[in-house]
């Protein structure tokens, strides 16, 4: 529906008998088929300017056959049912109508506003308690026409209606974009001054003054040993010909530095030794001794800078779970500190091999404290700060299913330092180490329990060194030994480190099994020179 047409029910429509004005069908119509008011017509097209109105006749809403108005007084049957009751002549001219209800000239009831509202801007309705008495009137069903026969309300009213539907889509959508453009900009201007330079700078801030808490660190703690021990390691960067690598050692007696041979060995014929201290002043070292089968080695430095000697400890009473402190240089990073604990004693390890030399044998002090590459020569310390080993190897997975893997997994293997002081005052002295034996050749193809003894000649030695500790002792070949004083042998390397760990002239119980019968002996270690590189 459009403000100018509009479809009415057939509820709507007043029986050509209700009209209170009969006018030809045809002239009532005019050329639009529309039935519109007599009033708006013009009396040039023969329409009479005045006669009966709408409003005289029947009441169209009223029972069929009553022709009485339902909503007037008895005494005035027949009269307008919205006229007051003295009123006059309508406008056209009849009399005892009223003004029509919804002329735009009528005044409104009372001078008051009522609770209908009259779309086409006439006067409203009586309200109750006028002069119809107290039952108000219905609305009419349609206020844009009772009919037909009536045409659409005025434009005025259209015009009103337009307005109040307030402004059109172009309108809203262009105060959107107003709006859109107003906050994009408050926006960036906001960015602008929270982020441009200076902005939220407080030139009074402050976070206060340290403390300054005092923390009572005993002397046999970590950070006491640590700053104790720190000084008197030092890194080593050695370089030869065709090798070159890096390493940590430890100061003792006479300005002397103790480290791994495997450390210093690509310096041995050509090359050179840089020492740097805890300081970060470094100097030149050389070479005074080595001893490739027990892994050690001496270097003097031509400077110690005023750093302090280390403190030797006694490797023979470290027990299963003492506290560790391990010091060095991993991956060249000077001065690292880890902690750990004793993991084992005693265990047999074989590291530190040169190309075409023997290979080390290690009675071992097992740890679990981080040892990385780097670390090799530097010192294994206890809670007081003493060192009881030389960090000297480290278990790796190798190629296993595992993975490829050459870091600490919590296998590091220490050089007992009882061992280390006897070969570094042979080297200082001597500049060369005596190796520890008892003259005998092992069986490596032994399976049963102890270690047997060679029983025929192999790469040109006997099984039994004639005159040797062991020949003196009564052993044969063939025997079985089972024990050294009281601890089982196992594996032939095991007995190896055993009697390297010992000193020349130290005597060992031996229990040994032969055609089934066990035996005990002593034998006194004996030790034949190792030849080893002479200092460059």
């Amino acid at each position: 529906m459009t403000d100018e047409t509009r479809t009415f029910d057939s509820g709507d429509v007043a029986t050509p008998s209700q009209h209170s004005w009969e006018g030809s069908a045809s002239g009532s119509t005019g050329s639009s088929g529309m039935r519109v008011r007599p009033e708006f017509l013009p009396a040039s097209e023969g329409w009479p300017t005045s006669g009966p109105d709408a409003f005289t006749g029947p009441n169209p809403f009223a029972a069929s056959g009553g022709g009485r108005d339902p909503f007037a007084p008895a005494s005035g049957a027949g009269r307008d049912p919205f006229a007051p009751a003295d009123a006059g002549r309508d406008p056209f001219g009849n009399d005892n109508t009223g003004p029509i209800p919804f002329a735009a000239d009528a005044p409104r009831h009372g001078g008051e506003e009522s609770g209908w509202g009259n779309p086409s801007g006439g006067p409203l309705p009586p309200s109750p308690g006028g002069p119809f008495g107290p039952t108000p009137p219905p609305p009419p069903l349609n206020p844009f026409g009772m009919g037909p026969g009536w045409a659409p309300p005025p434009g005025a009213p259209r015009a009103e209606a337009a307005a109040a539907r307030g402004p059109k889509t172009g309108t809203l959508t262009a105060l959107a974009v107003v709006i859109a453009l107003v906050a994009s900009t408050a926006g960036s201007v906001g960015t602008y001054l929270l982020t441009r330079h200076g902005s939220g700078v407080d030139p009074s801030y402050s976070l206060g003054t340290p403390t300054g808490a005092i923390v009572n660190r005993a002397p046999d703690s970590v950070a006491g040993v640590a700053s104790r021990v720190l000084p008197s390691v030092v890194s080593l960067d050695v370089k030869g010909n065709n090798e070159a690598g890096t390493g940590s050692g430890f100061l003792i007696k006479g300005g002397y530095i103790v480290t791994n041979n495997h450390v210093v060995a690509a310096a041995a014929q050509t090359g050179n030794i840089k020492v740097t201290f805890s300081t970060k002043k470094s100097t030149t070292g050389k070479i005074v001794g080595r001893d490739p089968s027990s892994d050690i080695a001496v270097v003097k430095p031509d400077q110690t800078f005023g750093a302090p000697e280390i403190t030797l400890g006694n490797s023979d009473r470290v027990v299963v779970g003492d506290p560790v402190i391990a010091i060095g240089s991993p991956l060249g990073l000077t001065g690292t500190v880890t902690t750990g604990i004793v993991s084992s004693l005693n265990r047999p390890v074989t590291a530190g091999g040169e190309s075409g030399s023997e290979s080390s044998f290690i009675n071992a002090i097992q740890t679990d404290a981080a040892i990385n590459p780097g670390n090799s020569g530097g010192p294994l310390v206890n809670a007081a700060g003493e060192v009881i080993g030389v960090n000297s190897a480290i278990a790796t997975l190798g190629n296993s299913s595992f993975g490829s893997q050459s870091g600490s997994i919590g296998l590091g293997f220490s050089i007992p330092v009882n061992h280390v002081r006897r070969i570094a005052e042979e080297l200082v002295t001597t500049g060369s180490a005596k190796k520890s034996r008892i003259g005998v050749q092992l069986d490596e193809n032994y399976q049963g329990d102890g270690v047997r003894i060679a029983t025929a000649t192999e790469q040109g030695q006997e099984p039994v060194i004639a005159g040797g500790p062991a020949d003196k002792a009564g052993l044969k070949p063939g025997d079985v030994i089972l024990e050294i004083d009281g601890t089982p042998m196992t594996q032939p390397s095991e007995l190896i480190v055993t009697i390297r760990s010992k000193a020349p002239g130290d005597k060992v119980t031996v229990k040994y099994q032969r055609g089934g019968q066990e035996k005990t002996a002593t034998v006194i270690i004996d030790a034949v020179p190792v030849p080893t590189p002479q200092p460059s």
